[in-house]
């Protein structure tokens, strides 16, 4: 998952960075929460964004689920953040995200005794980058291997085939609208026109 502020560039040009800081890091933190809330792990803090990982280094076999109910979360917290911003500030501010699954592999960097970063490298990982710079502000972009696999728990609004650059074939990309009502996988499965590979 990579998650970004859009506007903020506009928001805190003029500001001291102290003051940029003040409205830029509780929005980083809302991101962050949404992602350990659902048990993944931030693998980078970009400036105005972050980069994280599901799946590992804990492993969660519903791990596309939880990355796309992280997002959603995010995206309502930062509806809140946002009508504060645009109170005081006069300025909105809103966040778009993407995600991408898949299996990458993931390097162990040992940083201190009691700490090591984990960094996913590969194709998969930029195609997660590529989904969030698609995404207009305030949506959650996934590719279509994410839409098959988390189907049935979420809303989707399929936006077509976009050629993606550095991939031969466009690639169908869906746009996550929303939670469904909670199901067990039994119901999930029973759909009609729902077929699970074996």
């Amino acid at each position: 998952m990579f998650a970004d502020l859009k506007g903020s560039t506009a928001l805190i040009e003029g500001l001291d960075p102290e003051e940029a800081r003040a409205i830029i890091d509780p929005a980083l933190q809302l991101m962050m929460d949404a992602v350990h809330r659902y048990e993944g792990y931030v693998a980078q803090a970009l400036g105005d964004g972050i980069f994280a990982l599901f799946g590992a280094p804990i492993a969660h076999e519903d791990h596309p689920q939880r990355a796309l109910y992280a997002a959603l979360r995010m995206q309502e917290k930062m509806r809140h953040y946002s009508d504060e911003i645009r109170l005081k500030h006069g300025v909105p501010l809103a966040m778009r995200v993407g995600i991408n699954t898949g299996e990458v592999v993931v390097r162990s960097i040992r940083k201190d005794d009691l700490h090591a970063d984990y960094v996913p490298v590969g194709h998969l990982t930029n195609l997660a980058a590529r989904m969030e710079q698609m995404a207009t502000p305030g949506s959650i972009l996934v590719t279509a291997y994410t839409q098959r696999l988390t189907d049935g728990y979420f809303e989707f609004r399929s936006l077509g085939a976009s050629q993606i650059k550095g991939m031969e074939e466009p690639l169908q990309v869906y746009e996550v609208l929303g939670a469904r009502p909670p199901r067990t996988r039994l119901q999930v499965a029973a759909r009609p026109g729902h077929t699970r590979s074996a």
